[in-house]
């Protein structure tokens, strides 16, 4: 990793910090660094550090005792087997933003960060440095930064120490760690035995969440051969079974092969003592296989009898257990179009855990579709304050302004998007379509090519260039864009529409009506009817 380098003269805020993660883990160097900021952060704003509670207890766990947790998730104080969310990979983009805004107003303006080791770092701290060096101007942090540096201390650490360090890890969502330092501890135990199995288990869901499929699936099926207990053999089962159902490319799910792993899940978890917790959980699993192959009422009906089951048998244990059951109620009652139900379920799983930022969002979208914009405001500024830094909210109240003609707070918002995630590809098509709509056609196209670098051949993308290619009088770069966006998304609306228009522009009436009379078939609006009846009279046809 190399960012650009040159403290020079500017004083330095700290010695130099050893990246190396061999030592101490994930976020050695935010935790470094946060030790240097964070006391003198409270004695002049305590308020600034409570504003980062999760960011900072997260990344610099020495820190808790002086920085008391504001936002407070129902599973911090569960118990081990209670604990079924692991945070997604995305959530360390979140943290690094935050600690990067924390940084940015705690540090002294004209400082200067010297970091070693940083070919060994962890990614959690990789993808901090360079949300730092993007975020903050180097006028303000200046970070200088090398790949090489001392050799670290020996870090042996006991069975007890490492299975802490993972648990932390898991907790957290530092998937990377997870599964680097599983592997030592499935190394350092007994194949088969309990130390053994706690270790295998968070690797194996580590490094499916990581995407890294064969190698969990290899984990798993070394579980099977090293243990004939019935609730390691169910749950290695519904994890072989969820690496098929989940994947995110579509063409390399196996749903088959995984309703075949999770039927086997299912007949196992009728054996195991906390059968009601378990059994529910793996028809949870089912449900999302039937999802995946269209059959909602299905799912539906494995979701409810999951439910009925936490109801009957579990009391006021497994709170997040039933907490995911109903919110995967509301997404499918919602799907169905029974939204009353849908909002209903959804305010039960809220409920339950009112600081977990998730469902706010989802409910929020729900709100959205039902034309409800104050709720979906709502939750989506509920989301934004109980999460660190959380790019689909900001995107999702960036379209809910948009909605509600509010352009330049819209504007702001997609902004924002980018700001915390340059790589969120929707925020550049809707950016750059409402800036086109405003006539900011130099801005507009500079979202466009910015887009297209990410994703080279996007019709969306390619769509929103056609029109500003026309509107510049470059019609045939114009009809290059629209072809290509039509040849990619043949059912894109706004592409036939757009290329309509450019052939009105350069005489073509009937392909314009054409185009545009398709686009009316696939989206109807008063503008494209406007449209064609100008093509129509050009042609004599009034």
């Amino acid at each position: 990793m190399r960012l650009p380098s040159g403290a020079g003269s500017t004083p330095l805020l700290m010695p130099p910090i050893d990246a190396h993660r061999r030592p101490h883990g994930p976020y050695t160097v935010a935790a470094a660094l946060l030790g240097r900021l964070v006391p003198g952060a409270l004695e002049r704003s305590p308020d600034l550090v409570s504003a980062y509670d999760i960011e900072i207890r997260a990344a610099a766990p020495a820190l808790r005792p002086l920085v008391p947790a504001r936002r407070i998730t129902i599973d911090m104080d569960l118990p081990d087997e209670e604990r079924i969310l692991v945070p997604a990979p995305r959530r360390t983009l979140r943290l690094a933003n935050g600690l990067a805004e924390f940084v940015a107003r705690a540090v002294p303006e004209g400082s200067a960060l010297l970091v070693h080791n940083a070919a060994q770092a962890d990614p959690t701290d990789v993808e901090l440095l360079e949300v730092m060096a993007r975020r903050i101007p180097a006028a303000h942090l200046r970070i200088e930064v090398h790949d090489e540096g001392p050799a670290p201390a020996d870090d042996r650490r006991s069975t007890t120490e490492l299975w802490e360090l993972v648990d932390h890890c898991v907790r957290e969502g530092f998937l990377h760690a997870v599964a680097e330092l599983g592997l030592r501890g499935m190394a350092m135990t007994e194949p088969g035995g309990r130390g053994w199995w706690r270790f295998a288990q968070r690797t194996a869901t580590a490094l499916g969440g990581l995407g890294r499929h064969e190698e969990a699936r290899e984990i798993w099926e070394r579980v099977r051969r090293s243990s004939q207990d019935p609730a390691m053999h169910a749950a290695a089962a519904y994890g072989t079974a969820m690496l098929d159902a989940r994947h995110p490319d579509p063409a390399r799910r196996d749903l088959g092969r995984a309703r075949g792993w999770i039927n086997q899940a299912i007949a196992i978890s009728t054996l195991v003592p906390d059968r009601a917790f378990k059994l529910g959980f793996d028809r949870n699993g089912l449900a999302l296989i039937e999802l995946r192959e269209g059959r909602l009422e299905t799912a539906l009906e494995l979701v409810e009898s999951a439910i009925e089951l936490a109801t009957r048998e579990l009391g006021d244990s497994h709170p997040v257990h039933r907490m995911v059951l109903l919110a995967n109620r509301a997404q499918l009652m919602a799907a169905l179009g029974h939204a009353k139900e849908a909002l209903e379920d959804y305010a039960a799983a809220i409920a339950i855990d009112p600081a977990f930022p998730d469902y706010y969002l989802d409910r929020g979208n729900l709100w959205f579709t039902l034309g409800r914009h104050p709720e979906a405001l709502a939750d989506y500024e509920s989301a934004i304050a109980l999460s660190p830094p959380l790019p689909e909210a900001y995107y999702n109240r960036a379209e809910l302004r948009v909605a509600l003609g509010e352009d330049e707070a819209a504007l702001a918002d997609f902004g924002h998007v980018m700001e915390l995630d340059p790589g969120y590809l929707d925020a550049y098509i809707n950016r750059a379509g409402l800036l086109a709509g405003l006539d900011r056609d130099a801005e507009a196209m500079a979202d466009v090519r910015a887009g297209l670098a990410i994703a080279p051949g996007n019709p969306y993308l390619l769509a929103v260039l056609g029109q500003l290619e026309t509107a510049a009088g470059r019609h045939e770069e114009a009809a290059r864009a629209l072809d290509a966006a039509l040849a990619a998304a043949p059912a894109l609306a706004t592409a036939w529409a757009a290329r309509g228009a450019l052939r009105y522009e350069r005489g073509d009436m009937a392909g314009a009506v054409a185009d545009l009379t398709r686009a009316i078939e696939l989206e109807p609006h008063p503008d494209l009817y406007a449209n064609r009846a100008m093509a129509l009279r050009a042609m004599g046809m009034d």
